[in-house]
């Protein structure tokens, strides 16, 4: 978790174990989806496949990730209802809201959940079903048809990976209720810090044109920034807290 990746020589040496122990623990904690093998050791680190521990991606990025929450944290109002879905830049935003008050925020992040429970002038709408250790957030149907029920102003979401105008994820559950955010929200905005263009993921997400804007944090390539332009979509930089409309 702090180095993002280890040898198996270098694991078995520190606890003292064969390597024979290490390959079977690296096993179990692969199949619970927590690291991935790779030769000669694990990764903790996001592949194509594999989305990394929540834990993990807090630590990545986060004066960026801040101050994509801070600039997401100025398109909100006071009586307004958000939705914040599981990634750690919407997490960010939780703390900045206490200060947009009154307001109801729907979410399935733990994180915020912690965060907003018990406010005064705060609405939480915590979505139930079942806990993601990995996500840190809760998922499948219970949660699903909740928010078929429920109707915001505004919704906060992330993804893993942006290809062209395009927005991937790793894992088809995660991907199901982010959808049913986009559905739900008359406004939507993509959290996304600079390391997330050009990367790629297994299950496509949505076309970026499903959002009112992306939001980064920093200078995007000149490749990214293009097919965003070519596609016609907003770019706002929470940098320099402008907004560029692409066209």
């Amino acid at each position: 978790m702090e180095a993002g990746s280890a040898s198996v020589e270098d694991m078995a040496n520190r606890f003292g174990v064969s390597r024979m122990t290490i390959h079977r623990d690296l096993d179990d904690l692969e199949q619970a989806g927590l690291l991935r093998k790779v030769h000669g050791g694990a990764s903790i680190e996001s592949s194509p496949q594999f989305e990394s521990d929540f834990r993990y991606r807090e630590r990545i990025a986060q004066a960026e990730k801040s101050a994509i929450a801070a600039r997401a944290a100025e398109l909100v109002e006071p009586g307004q209802t958000v939705i914040l879905d599981d990634s750690s830049t919407a997490g960010a935003m939780a703390p900045l809201l206490l200060d947009i008050r009154p307001l109801t925020v729907i979410t399935n992040n733990l994180s915020a959940i912690v965060t907003l429970s018990g406010v005064p002038g705060v609405t939480l709408i915590a979505l139930g079903g079942q806990f993601n250790k990995k996500f840190n957030g809760f998922f499948g149907i219970v949660t699903e048809e909740a928010l078929k029920s429920l109707r915001a102003d505004t919704a906060f979401l992330s993804t893993s990976a942006i290809e062209d105008a395009r927005a991937f994820h790793q894992d088809q559950e995660v991907i199901q209720i982010k959808r049913q955010m986009l559905r739900s929200a008359r406004r939507r905005y993509l959290l996304a810090d600079r390391e997330k263009f050009g990367r790629q993921a297994l299950h496509f997400f949505t076309g970026l044109d499903a959002f009112d804007a992306v939001l980064t944090g920093g200078t995007v390539s000149p490749a990214a920034r293009e097919a965003l332009a070519e596609a016609g979509i907003a770019l706002m930089t929470a940098n320099t807290q402008t907004s560029e409309q692409a066209a």
